[in-house]
C-alpha cells in the first residue's frame, strides 16, 4: 500500500494573503488541489490523507468531492507545528492501514511535483528503508551561525536541497515520532523528517528529485507557479507533453466526464 500524507496545516502568515495559502485559487483552482491531483492521478498511489487546519475540515471535505478526489480517505486536524501535523496524519493511518504500508509525506504546497519523483519515492523506499526527495544546488551554499559572517563555505557539488516528498515505511518513520516526542526538545529545529531519522543516527537515503518541485511561499512563488503552469500547458498545447504527463492529463479528463455524466460538475 503507497500512501500519500500531505500536511497542509499553515497559516501563511509570509503569503500576507486573507485565507491560508493553500487556499488561494491560482488558474481557478485552490493550490491544495493542485498538488492533491497530482496524486490522485498516480497510478501507483492508493490512498491519500490530509492534514489541514482544523477550522478548514469541512472546506476540504467539500473540494474533495468538488474535484472528485477519491483517494482521499481522510482528512484530520493539525497540530501546533508541521511536525505535530503529520504525527497526527500518521496516527491515523496508522489505525487504518498495514504497519509496513510505504508514506509519502508531502507538503501542501508543493504542486509540481513529478510523477517521476513519486516513483523514485517508492521505488526508494523499497530499496533502501527511506527516501528523501533531493536536488543538486546551483547556487553556493554558506554556512554561518550568525548569520553576519561566513563560517564555512562547502563545496558545491557536495550540497543538495532537500524537497518532498520524504518517505518511509509507515511503522519507522511512527517509531521514529514517537522516539523524539519522549524528549524534552521534542520537535526543536526539526524542520522535517529527514531531520528526526539523522538526528537518531538513521541513515538517510536520496532519490532525485525535479527542479520545478517548488513550495509556494511567498507571493513572488506564486507568480513563479502561474509562469509554470502556463509552461505545462503549452507544452500539451505544442505536443510537447511527457507520455507519463499526458497519463495525468488524461485521466483528469476522463474524471471530469464521469462527474458531469452523472451530474455532479
Amino acid at each position: 500500500m503507497n500512501i500519500a500524507a500531505i500536511f497542509s496545516g499553515g497559516s501563511g502568515v509570509r503569503m500576507g494573503a486573507g485565507v491560508p495559502k493553500q487556499f488561494l485559487q491560482v488558474n481557478g483552482k485552490p493550490i491544495l488541489v493542485h498538488t492533491l491531483e497530482l496524486f490522485q492521478y498516480h497510478d501507483q498511489i492508493d490512498k491519500i490523507y490530509i492534514s489541514v487546519l482544523e477550522d478548514y475540515i469541512d472546506y476540504v471535505w467539500d473540494l474533495v468531492e468538488e474535484y472528485h478526489l477519491t483517494k482521499v480517505c481522510g482528512i484530520m486536524a493539525g497540530g501546533e507545528t508541521a511536525q505535530d501535523s503529520i504525527y497526527n496524519a500518521l496516527k491515523q493511518i496508522e489505525a487504518e492501514n498495514e504497519p509496513d504500508s510505504i508514506v509519502l509525506l508531502h507538503d501542501g504546497v508543493r504542486p509540481f511535483v513529478s510523477y517521476e519523483t513519486i516513483q523514485n519515492n517508492i521505488e526508494g523506499v523499497k530499496a533502501y528503508g527511506n527516501a528523501i526527495t533531493c536536488t543538486p544546488c546551483f547556487e553556493t551554499i554558506l554556512l554561518s551561525e550568525g548569520g553576519e559572517t561566513v563560517d564555512s563555505v562547502p563545496f558545491r557539488k557536495d550540497t543538495y536541497a532537500a524537497q518532498a516528498p520524504q518517505s518511509f515505511y509507515l511503522k519507522d518513520i511512527l517509531a521514529a515520532h514517537d522516539e523524539i516526542r519522549k524528549r524534552p526538545s521534542r520537535y526543536e529545529n526539526m524542520v522535517d523528517n529527514c531531520t528526526i531519522i539523522k538526528t537518531l543516527g538513521h541513515m538517510a537515503y536520496m532519490v532525485p528529485g525535479n527542479r520545478g518541485n517548488i513550495k509556494v511561499t511567498t507571493p513572488e512563488d506564486v507568480y513563479i507557479m502561474r509562469a509554470l503552469l502556463q509552461y505545462q500547458e503549452n507544452e500539451e498545447a505544442f505536443g510537447l507533453a511527457t507520455n507519463l504527463g499526458s497519463k495525468i492529463n488524461n485521466a483528469k479528463r476522463r474524471a471530469a466526464g464521469r462527474g458531469r455524466s452523472h451530474g455532479n460538475a
